[in-house]
């Protein structure tokens, strides 16, 4: 396969360019790449190019740009899945399986019952990380946009963020409408959506309660309980079904 590589510089009148240093390295040292390969390059905004090796060295890779390539198409729902923070790598993996299914952005979420000290938020390190994961997914699925792994925020700020067209909160199954009194939208999709995600040890009866006053629609995902990493890919997968995946 030609390599992906996300190069957020990429100029549209250019004709060459210098490769990140994360990238330019990723090329020296693990695949080995010399001058005349074939790679791909994308801005994360939309933009992908054919290109073109011309010179590797050890403090720069330079390519040459070439014409314009089909990256995957975007879903045309602009979809932010807010997901309460997971203990340990958790939300890293649910960020992987967002950005692979196509959210236009992700919210980490502050709730009342997250298992991760705030400690864990000092200095940014944990959000830069999550947007490496976001950019290492979105090399691997073969999307052109990187979507914004948002700084953390607490439930209410979440809500008071503008409101998207559909808004939905996972619940527990016995705190679901019934099937005949709603539940998950019907197809025709929306131009925006917010889906929320709570942690491991669920929402509180208060958190619920603010997001339905806020308008948010409550849907279950069946009878069994998901793990908190699972729920929101399963979720995600439900809307494609619905609205369409692209």
């Amino acid at each position: 396969m030609v390599p992906r590589l996300y190069v957020p510089s990429l100029d549209a009148g250019a004709r060459t360019v210098e490769l990140p240093e994360e990238e330019a390295a990723h090329l020296r040292r693990v695949l080995r790449v010399k001058a005349g390969a074939a790679v791909r390059l994308f801005d994360g905004r939309g933009r992908e190019v054919a290109a073109q090796v011309t010179s590797v060295g050890r403090s720069a890779v330079v390519a040459e740009i070439g014409a314009p390539v089909a990256a995957a198409p975007e879903w045309r729902v602009h979809v932010t899945l807010a997901q309460a923070v997971l203990k340990g790598d958790k939300t890293d993996d649910v960020i992987r399986d967002a950005v692979m299914m196509g959210v236009a952005a992700v919210q980490p979420m502050l709730t009342a019952r997250i298992d991760v000290p705030a400690a864990a938020f000092s200095r940014g390190r944990r959000l830069e990380r999550w947007q490496r994961i976001a950019v290492s997914s979105a090399k691997q699925c073969g999307r052109a946009v990187v979507p914004p792994v948002l700084a953390p925020r607490a439930l209410k700020e979440c809500l008071d963020a503008p409101r998207a067209d559909v808004a939905l909160i996972l619940v527990e199954p016995a705190a679901a409408p019934a099937p005949d009194a709603g539940g998950w939208p019907r197809a025709g999709a929306p131009a925006s959506a917010l889906v929320l995600v709570g942690p491991e040890g669920g929402w509180t009866d208060d958190e619920v309660a603010l997001a339905l006053s806020a308008g948010c629609r409550p849907v279950s995902l069946g009878p069994r309980t998901l793990r908190a990493d699972a729920a929101a890919i399963v979720a995600l997968s439900v809307l494609q079904y619905i609205w369409g995946a692209h």
